[in-house]
């Protein structure tokens, strides 16, 4: 009896010992989502301001453009602004769109830093009870092979 209750008291503090490790994993991944979100907070305030200057600046640039047409006495002039008012529309929105391109690729890296650490310690863990699990199984079985063998030896001593 007293080797079961030593099995026991072995069970009951590597569970203890799983708990305290899985509640620390969740502390951390709690940590590394906050930070992940912080991240995100300030990243969308930046595209924001972004998105509302390059908006601001594509009114004040179709304005000025109207105010050009409307003074105007010639087709010929007409189709000249607004060639270069589609020329400039074009290039500014690709701009725009690589440095939109940018921030959004930015902010997707820094959200994930947080969990880049979290990651490689699951993983490490994980290996570290797959290994534990390997050496207990392969003594589980070193004992059965013992035990056979004895239990062999003495029905051959028997007999």
């Amino acid at each position: 009896m007293p080797r079961q209750t030593m099995n026991q008291q072995n069970i009951s503090q590597q569970v203890e010992k799983q708990a305290e490790a899985a509640q620390k994993f969740s502390k951390d991944g709690m940590d590394a989502m906050l930070r992940s979100f912080g991240t995100l907070s300030k990243a969308s305030q930046a595209i924001a301001v972004e998105a509302t200057d390059f908006a601001k600046q594509s009114f004040e640039h179709g304005t000025a453009t109207l105010e050009k047409l409307a003074g105007v006495r010639s087709l010929d002039k007409a189709l000249e602004i607004q060639t270069e008012y589609l020329k400039t529309s074009y290039e500014r929105l690709v701009a725009q769109s690589a440095k939109m391109t940018e921030l959004y690729t930015n902010l997707a890296k820094e959200m994930a830093k947080p969990f880049e650490g979290l990651v490689s310690k699951a993983q490490e863990q994980a290996f570290k009870a797959q290994d534990r699990a390997f050496d207990k199984a392969k003594d589980g079985l070193s004992k059965v092979e013992a035990e056979t063998n004895k239990a062999f030896d003495e029905a051959k001593d028997a007999a």
